[in-house]
């Protein structure tokens, strides 16, 4: 089991597993930021981890970053490194997908150089040794709890359903996506274009947030990044979805404070889970 004091991992016995990876709020003493902390915090998935808080108890394994997304971004390869922000040479691969270095231009790469609005993060270079420390204490534990969690539930089950949980703010920052001011669904389901799980499956999760009356979306503008990316298999049974919801169904954007919806959207999730728990995706048609 990996131990890290910046992430929390709850192994599970269910075939589902649930990470978040962007909800974390402990800033390390060595981030070295410059912008205000008030700004910096708005790149919260801010109580994602108290929204899904009761799936150790139905037996979903879950995984949570504690440590922020501006500090270094799980969700993203340890090729996507923005070597303008480093004062020395990187050694290691750096990205050369087109796609994947979009996220660098927007300054969304592994560790962030500005945030969505465009708000530099740093009046300073860091060094190669700062950023391989980050990965070591903070990237590479958190991959290998997701990893272990899912190849248990497959293990045990012959099929695993890997849930990746985001929270999206109402309307797309300036440098957030490529659809800057975009009015956001309730839901974004992504699956990488059906890469990533049975396209059916996703579908099914769909449904099942339609059918409490939300307003979803597939695949757009989301379709789901490095964690999906990574462990999704669909072809092995291992299945992998990026769930994002709208901040305005629970929370005040601006003061980050619940708002009458979080209970109602915490109950809707938990029957979403529950009807997961009872699908098995290879006898989906």
């Amino acid at each position: 089991m990996p131990s890290s004091p910046l992430i929390r991992y709850l192994p599970g016995s269910a075939p589902l597993v649930l990470d978040s990876p962007h909800s974390g709020v402990a800033y390390p003493a060595d981030f070295g930021h410059a912008c205000e902390l008030a700004v910096l915090r708005q790149a919260e998935d801010t109580h994602v981890e108290k929204l899904y808080d009761f799936a150790p108890a139905l037996g979903v394994a879950w995984v949570e970053a504690l440590f922020p997304r501006s500090y270094i971004d799980v969700n993203r390869n340890t090729t996507e490194v923005d070597v303008t922000l480093l004062e020395d040479a990187w050694s290691d691969a750096v990205e050369t997908d087109p796609k994947a270095l979009n996220k660098v231009r927007l300054g969304k790469g592994l560790i962030w150089r500005m945030t969505d609005d465009g708000v530099p993060i740093y009046d300073r270079k860091l060094t190669a040794a700062e950023l391989r420390e980050r990965i070591d204490r903070c990237w590479r534990p958190y991959h290998q709890a997701v990893e272990e969690s899912i190849d248990a539930a497959h293990a045990r089950y012959g099929y695993s359903i890997h849930l990746n949980c985001h929270s999206m703010p109402a309307v797309a920052s300036t440098y957030a996506t490529d659809f800057p001011g975009l009015a956001h669904a309730d839901f974004v389901i992504g699956d990488r274009d059906g890469t990533t799980a049975d396209p059916a499956l996703s579908q099914r999760l769909c449904d099942i947030l339609r059918g409490f009356g939300y307003d979803v979306s597939y695949n757009h503008p989301y379709k789901g990044v490095e964690l999906v990316r990574r462990y999704g298999k669909p072809a092995a049974q291992r299945h992998s979805i990026q769930v994002e919801l709208n901040r305005k169904l629970y929370m005040d954007e601006a003061t980050l404070q619940p708002n009458a919806g979080f209970e109602t959207l915490h109950a809707n999730l938990r029957r979403m889970v529950e009807q997961l728990l009872a699908t098995d995706p290879r006898k989906l048609a």
